[in-house]
């Protein structure tokens, strides 16, 4: 009887997915620490510079996350002057984010940081395409 061999951690999608996304994030780390920020406080403000008066539960949705989670880094954003918080007047149950002028200003350093993870990553946009389409259809079968 043939003996059954369990895949090798090499062979494991979760930990090519898990080292890659641990690698990204440190390649991120010394672009992001002028900025004060982390990599997640970066996630926030990304999704604030693209979208203004969302709802820390639409930023969570956003994150794929549950607004609990960000809810630290939305209060960290804003002690740092990044982001102000207000009660949504129509549903007092809601707070809704925007970016301050020194969140709007760093816009540009996003961009910059962009552009250096793009070149770091050394991939072509095709190659940058097709990985993109596939994880976005990985993660849609998961969810």
């Amino acid at each position: 009887m043939a003996k059954f061999a369990p895949p090798t951690l090499a062979q494991h999608l979760c930990f090519s997915l898990y080292s890659t996304s641990l690698k990204m994030t440190q390649l991120y780390k010394p672009l992001l620490a002028p900025l004060n920020l982390t990599y997640p406080q970066y996630l926030v403000m990304v999704v604030l510079w693209q979208h203004q008066d969302l709802g820390v539960k639409d930023v969570a949705q956003h994150l794929q996350q549950d607004s609990g989670s960000i809810t630290p880094l939305i209060k960290r954003l804003e002690a740092e002057g990044l982001i102000s918080r207000k009660r949504d007047p129509r549903d007092e149950r809601n707070v809704i984010l925007n970016l301050t002028p020194a969140g709007e200003a760093m816009r540009e350093a996003g961009v910059r940081i962009s552009q250096a993870i793009a070149d770091g990553c050394s991939v072509s946009k095709p190659e940058y395409e097709r990985m993109m389409a596939d994880l976005e259809k990985l993660n849609q079968t998961l969810t």
